[in-house]
C-alpha cells in the first residue's frame, strides 16, 4: 500500500528527516516509536502533504501512485487520513457542515453522487456510535468547546465518516485519560479491515496495548534505526531507547 524510499525532508531550511525507508503492507498497523525531536510527526506530514515541509530526495508511493506529485487535498481523497496531535478548533464551521462538504468532495473525486441530507445525517448517527460521540457535540462549531479527549474522539469519528484506507494517528493517546484512550483506541479497532492500514506515532506502549500493532519502528535522528515485532515496544517501555542508541552505534 504504501513505499517510502530514502525519504529526506526539511523545514526552515533543517534537515529532519534523513533517509526514512519503510513498506507498510494492506491490512498491517505500523507503530513508530522514538525520542522528542527524532522525526515522527515530520513524517506523518510529509506524507499528507503539508507544505511547510520541502522533500529534496526520495520517494512515496501509494497504492502504486507518486504522492508527491499530489496535492494534500489529493492525497485525503486518495484515501490517507491524518489524525492530528492537537487537532484544531474551527469556529463558525459547524460539525454537520464541514463533515458533509469534506465526504461529498471525495465522493466527487470516486465519480459518486453527493449524499442527500437524509442519507448523510442517517451516517453520522451510525458513525458517532463507534467512538460514543456525544450527539450535542456534531451540532457545534469544528472542536470548539471540545475537551481533550472529545477532540481525539471526533478525529476517530471523521475517519469514521471519511473510511480512509491509510490512517496516521500522530500521537492520538497526548492528553487522554485512561477511559477515552480506551473509547478511542477500540473505536479505531473496529474500523480496521484486512483492506486498511495504518501509521501509529507514539511514546507510550499504552496505545499499543489496545491496537496491537503488527510492526514497531524506532525513528531516533531522522532514520529508522530498529524494526521489530510488537515485543519491541514492551522491550522500550522497560528499558527506554538508549540501549537502541548504543547499538546502532549513535
Amino acid at each position: 500500500m504504501l513505499q517510502i524510499n530514502n525519504l529526506h525532508a526539511k523545514i526552515n531550511g533543517k534537515e529532519i528527516l534523513k533517509g526514512i525507508n519503510l513498506t507498510v503492507k494492506d491490512g498491517e498497523v505500523h507503530a513508530i516509536m522514538g525520542l522528542n525531536g527524532a522525526g515522527k510527526s515530520t513524517l506523518s506530514n510529509v506524507i499528507v502533504g503539508h507544505p511547510a515541509y520541502e522533500v529534496t530526495e526520495g520517494e512515496i508511493i501509494f497504492n502504486d501512485k507518486d504522492l508527491l506529485k499530489m496535492s494534500p487535498e489529493e492525497r485525503a481523497h486518495e484515501g490517507i487520513f491524518l489524525s492530528f496531535q492537537q487537532p484544531v478548533e474551527i469556529p463558525g464551521v459547524s460539525m454537520v457542515n464541514f463533515m458533509r462538504a469534506a465526504l461529498n468532495a471525495k465522493r466527487q473525486h470516486q465519480g459518486l453522487e453527493p449524499l442527500s441530507a437524509g442519507d448523510f445525517l442517517k451516517l453520522m448517527r451510525e458513525k458517532r456510535k463507534i467512538v460514543e460521540l456525544d450527539s450535542r457535540l456534531t451540532s457545534r462549531s469544528v472542536n470548539e468547546g471540545f475537551s481533550g479527549g472529545e477532540k481525539k474522539r471526533n478525529e476517530i469519528f471523521q475517519m469514521a465518516m471519511l473510511e480512509p484506507t491509510f490512517s496516521i494517528l500522530d500521537e492520538t493517546d497526548s492528553g487522554l485519560d485512561v477511559d477515552a484512550l480506551r473509547i478511542v483506541a477500540e473505536g479505531f479497532n473496529k474500523l480496521r479491515t484486512p483492506q486498511t492500514s495504518a501509521l501509529v506515532i507514539t511514546h507510550y506502549q499504552r496505545l499499543l496495548d489496545y491496537l496491537k500493532p503488527d510492526i514497531i519502528h524506532v525513528l531516533i535522528g531522522g532514520m529508522i534505526v530498529k524494526t521489530a515485532g510488537p515485543e519491541l515496544a514492551l522491550e522500550i517501555e522497560n528499558r527506554g531507547f538508549d540501549w537502541i542508541k548504543e547499538e546502532v552505534g549513535l
